[in-house]
């Protein structure tokens, strides 16, 4: 048994056929627009914006808001990153010399030992 299936239009995946990244989204692309303030790059006070998702910070949750235009700034980091496949290099271990020599015995330094405190 088949199940007719409307079809969806994907905005901005007609360019990404033809070799370029999507089209951003934009107010009048059918997704749920709302009224709000953009938490990107302008910080627009009130302005139309679109959900983009949640961020977590500290523990904490909260649903993240963009205007138009900084929506088409991070898609266009986003690609790059993807196209240039940007990514952090692993973190590399300090290496020590062989020459250096290692302390032993005592250390020295100015800081007591603990439970040495000297009151005043």
């Amino acid at each position: 048994m088949e199940v007719a299936v409307p079809h969806q239009v994907i905005h901005g995946i007609a360019e990404f056929a033809r070799g370029g990244p999507p089209a951003p989204a934009a107010t009048d692309d059918g997704n749920v627009w709302v009224d709000g303030f953009c938490w990107l790059y302008c910080g627009q006070q009130w302005t139309r914006v679109l959900w983009l998702g949640p961020v977590k910070v500290a523990g904490a949750q909260a649903s993240m808001y963009a205007c138009g235009p900084c929506i088409r700034a991070l898609q266009e980091q986003v690609w790059q990153a993807i196209l240039l496949n940007d990514q952090p290099d692993s973190p590399r271990r300090p290496t020590v010399p062989a020459e250096v020599e290692r302390p032993s015995g005592r250390r020295s330094g100015k800081h007591r030992a603990p439970g040495l405190l000297r009151r005043g």
